[in-house]
């Protein structure tokens, strides 16, 4: 994966917040979407209880891509595809303006409704969210309460990589991304209800989650046209080792890979997010047909 050197970065999308302390900070918004998010934390919590010697329950390296990000809160340093290129967070704002850029343009063709711009929060440790607080053990999230993705960058080192085993890389963090604008894409359509609170391996909160794979699919398979306002693409090429990046990553947050990991067994009424399988054959979906309506998971007799 290679961004264009020309294409201009639009900071205004993204920001980078310095740690804060605990609390919900009065947020009553639902999470949506941890594609990997709420997986983190049951892996988090399994690990921990292993470590501790408690009871089962069943409900890193460098990536060969761009390099670290500097740490601080600001976003200057990253102006254009160039930097892009050279810095994580600089990427990932590449990331979020392709993202956008091909949604402001999509939906509207598609569905008929306008595209309403997120902003994404980068942070390290933890923020505060209009849905509660933004920590590392919760993974990256949407927040329909106040249009926000939360991310905490070190997921991708220490528990996309180090702890779920995904070879990572760019297009993993960018798919990630995608994932979680999926999420603020169904919010636009309506569709976010439907998930529910209840767990299973046909429940409206797996369909949600696979929709959201999808979606990232979809932008997938344009992201090369994707361009900034001056008309230059953000993204100069993708690769078959890209597109097989993200679907490793997808198929590392699957439900059922999760849970043979950490218990040894598979649960299909505990699933909330859908398996390896499933994961891979939504995205792969949204990337070879590239319509909304083809990611309707809601109608779909076999996930």
């Amino acid at each position: 994966m290679r961004y264009n050197p020309r294409a201009r970065l639009d900071r205004s999308q993204v920001e980078r917040r310095s740690g804060g302390g605990g609390g919900f900070a009065g947020g009553t918004g639902i999470k949506v979407g941890g594609g990997i998010g709420g997986l983190v934390v049951l892996v988090l919590v399994l690990l921990l209880q292993s470590q501790l010697g408690g009871p089962d329950s069943s409900p890193g390296a460098s990536d060969g891509g761009t390099s670290s990000s500097s740490g601080g809160t600001s976003l200057d340093r990253c102006r254009t595809g160039a930097d892009a290129n050279q810095d994580e967070d600089c990427a990932i704002v590449a990331d979020v303006n392709s993202i956008q850029s091909f949604w402001t343009e999509e939906l509207p063709r598609q569905s008929g409704r306008r595209y309403a711009e997120a902003r994404t929060t980068l942070f390290t440790g933890s923020a505060q969210s209009g849905c509660g607080t933004a920590s590392a053990d919760v993974g990256p999230f949407y927040c329909p309460a106040d249009d926000h993705v939360y991310l905490d960058t070190t997921f991708f080192r220490d528990m996309l990589q180090g702890r779920l085993g995904a070879r990572g890389g760019p297009f993993a963090r960018a798919y990630v991304l995608a994932h979680e604008y999926g999420h603020h894409v169904q919010d636009l359509l309506g569709t976010t209800g439907r998930g529910g609170s209840a767990t299973g391996a046909t429940s409206g909160s797996v369909r949600l989650e696979l929709q959201a794979d999808c979606y990232a699919g979809i932008w997938t398979r344009h992201a090369t046209t994707a361009r900034d306002a001056g008309g230059q693409p953000l993204i100069a090429d993708l690769t078959r080792d890209d597109v097989s990046r993200a679907l490793d990553a997808a198929a590392a947050v699957g439900d059922d890979r999760i849970q043979r990991t950490t218990t040894g067994q598979v649960d299909p009424d505990a699933w909330t997010h859908g398996s390896a399988a499933e994961r891979m054959r939504w995205f792969s979906i949204g990337v070879d047909r590239g319509t909304l309506k083809a990611c309707d998971t809601f109608s779909a007799q076999h996930l």
